[in-house]
């Protein structure tokens, strides 16, 4: 299957739908790719728990640290491993549940208007070049799928959220990936 989006959903995807995503809102559609890290428990890799997590299957006594986040109901659009692959949970043009409460440009809820991808990893371990190709693949075909969404409008989740979130954090390389999606020369 080749990389393609085809109503909202990359086609050479692991597909798991989570229900914690909505229609967006009226008017709104994507115009900003948030790019963040997860990996549960904190510092591990290689898990179901991510997946189980934004499918509201986590197991919550499988680790300890799972009871901090026992009422929480999150999503991203696409989560890619450090293998590179791509398992996407809510289709790109539904609203998921990914940045919180969060400000761009002046623009609160940034949910109504972006696409979160998380990148499984943390803040201090570098990232996989498998993820970084896999990332640019992706956001290139976002660029040609969404108009509004342009190398310009690509941003961490600490950005969106300062103080509050810190992904990608200092381990993303934004020079490399910065240079691969830029396609017209549009970033310095």
């Amino acid at each position: 299957m080749s990389a393609a989006i085809s109503n909202g959903w990359l086609r050479d995807a692991r597909h798991a739908p989570s229900p914690n995503c909505e229609v967006r809102p009226a008017g709104c559609s994507p115009e900003l790719l948030v790019i963040h890290n997860i990996s549960l428990p904190p510092g591990q890799f290689h898990g179901n728990c991510i997946e189980e997590f934004f499918c509201n299957r986590l197991d919550w006594d499988a680790d300890p640290f799972f009871e901090e986040i026992r009422d929480v109901r999150v999503s991203a659009h696409l989560l890619i491993r450090r293998d590179g692959e791509r398992v996407q949970f809510v289709s790109f043009d539904e609203r998921a549940w990914h940045a919180g409460q969060s400000c761009f440009e002046g623009r609160d809820n940034c949910n109504d208007f972006s696409i979160g991808i998380e990148l499984e990893g943390s803040d201090d371990i570098p990232y996989t070049e498998l993820q970084y190709r896999a990332l640019e693949e992706v956001t290139l075909l976002l660029f040609a799928a969404y108009p509004g969404m342009t190398p310009g409008r690509v941003t961490g989740h600490s950005d969106i959220a300062p103080g509050r979130k810190t992904d990608p954090g200092p381990a993303f390389d934004w020079a490399k990936y910065r240079r691969n999606i830029d396609v017209e020369g549009e970033i310095a």
